[in-house]
């Protein structure tokens, strides 16, 4: 456990130095979650609400560095590394959406922050969710990024194992086809590059455990029953990569928006970090 907080601290004073040139405000912090694990943060600039940005299954929260900079103008922005990713800890047994939303928690709760409007991308849509049902007093409106697609969709165990079948065979090359599958045809070789890569150099059993745990919620039928306790505005922002069925959506969710983002696929936020960041910004004021 030592040796892990050494690495992790020298990982964030490298990553601090680095920041620090482009951004002097930037701070880095960690929170304990309720079952011990370490949650390495960031926070920049200053605000009455704070922006807290969720990253995807198997990424961290250098998915939001095209984000981060740009709202910290006039909101405090925190990017999170949740367990098993990133600077966090590797130690939890499972690691469930309700784990992660308590990691959500644990840094709240270090911050001192009343109202937090929660930004999560893919798997991050489902971690937010729980987590403004676990903090109604402190979340003030969720945001999803190219997530939640159709929250009543409903698969089989069978389903499941053939999703995660490839993954456990060869996680590597598996990874790497969904992570192309994920941009259109004409995305910029070194952006995939990048993202296959990150994905890629996941752990293996703790990469598909989450990706158990998450469309496992569609067994279970959580992925809509959480909705029915959250009553702040729930916002989308889609691609059109994969269909999104608002109809289905709007028999569960209470307060939901959907806008598009156009021509992306599943990581508009790097392929399109300005239009990204108006429509945002354009979702976030839609909240407050």
């Amino acid at each position: 456990m030592k040796h892990l907080i050494l690495i992790i601290l020298i990982a964030m004073s490298i990553n601090s130095v680095n920041a620090s040139e482009q951004n002097p405000m930037v701070r880095f912090g960690i929170a304990i979650s309720n079952d011990k694990e370490q949650i390495a943060y960031s926070v920049n600039g200053r605000g009455k609400t704070s922006l807290i940005f969720i990253h995807g299954w198997s990424l961290d929260s250098r998915l939001w560095r095209n984000q981060t900079l740009y709202l910290s103008e006039k909101y405090q922005v925190i990017a999170i590394d949740l367990a098993g990713h990133g600077n966090s800890s590797y130690n939890r047994e499972d690691y469930t959406m309700v784990s992660f939303a308590n990691d959500i928690k644990a840094v709240i709760k270090k911050e001192g922050i009343n109202s937090a409007i929660l930004i999560g991308h893919s798997m991050g849509g489902s971690v937010i969710a729980e987590a403004a049902k676990l903090m109604p007093n402190k979340v003030v409106g969720i945001i999803g990024v190219d997530t939640s697609q159709n929250v009543a969709l409903k698969l089989t165990h069978e389903e499941l194992n053939l999703m995660a079948n490839p993954f456990e065979d060869n996680f590597q090359n598996a990874m790497k086809a969904f992570v192309k599958d994920a941009f259109p045809k004409n995305v910029e070789e070194d952006m995939l590059y990048w993202v296959s890569e990150d994905m890629a150099s996941a752990p293996k059993e703790i990469a598909i455990n989450q990706f158990r745990n998450y469309l496992g919620q569609y067994i279970s039928g959580e992925s809509y029953r959480v909705y029915k306790d959250i009553n702040v505005p729930v916002v989308l922002l889609n691609a059109k990569l994969w269909p999104t069925s608002s109809a289905e959506n709007k028999k569960h969710i209470k307060n939901y928006t959907l806008y598009f983002i156009e021509e992306t696929g599943h990581f508009p936020m790097l392929e399109k970090p300005n239009e990204f960041n108006k429509l945002l910004l354009k979702a976030i004021k839609s909240v407050t």
